[in-house]
Formats: C-alpha cells, sequence, structure tokens
C-alpha cells in the first residue's frame, strides 16, 4: 500500500499542475475574455427581408410558370 502511495501522490500532483498550467495559459491568452458574446450572439435573429437585397424573393421557375400560358394547362 506505501509503494502504491509513493507512485500515486507525485502522479497526482503532476496532473494538478497540469490543470493550473492549462488554465493559467488560456487566462493569459484571452480565452476567457468574452464568455457571454458567442451566447447572444446565437439568439440575434436576422429576419429583416432587406438585409441582402441580392437574394430574390421568389423562385424564378414559379415567375416563369406564373407568366407562362403553356404551364397554365399543366397545373
Amino acid at each position: 500500500m506505501d509503494k502504491a502511495l509513493i507512485v500515486l501522490i507525485p502522479i497526482s500532483v503532476m496532473v494538478i499542475a497540469g490543470v493550473v498550467a492549462i488554465l493559467w495559459w488560456a487566462s493569459r491568452h484571452g480565452q476567457f475574455d468574452d464568455m457571454e458574446g458567442p451566447a447572444h450572439a446565437i439568439l440575434m435573429d436576422d429576419d429583416d427581408p432587406h438585409a441582402n437585397a441580392e437574394m430574390p424573393t421568389r423562385h424564378p421557375r414559379s415567375e416563369a410558370a406564373a407568366t407562362d400560358p403553356a404551364q397554365d394547362s399543366l397545373r
């Protein structure tokens, strides 16, 4: 039992030191700067229909079918 503690205690100290080092590195490199920004960004909804003016409002086939008299017989 004593031999196991001689091995396990240094291993646990190294693991704790590694976790502390990783958390220290993350805080120094800005990983915890903006914790709420991404959570709020997902909730922002872009429902403005004029936001992207390049997108057509109707499908081109539906416009062609509405103006083509030959398509009326197929409906």
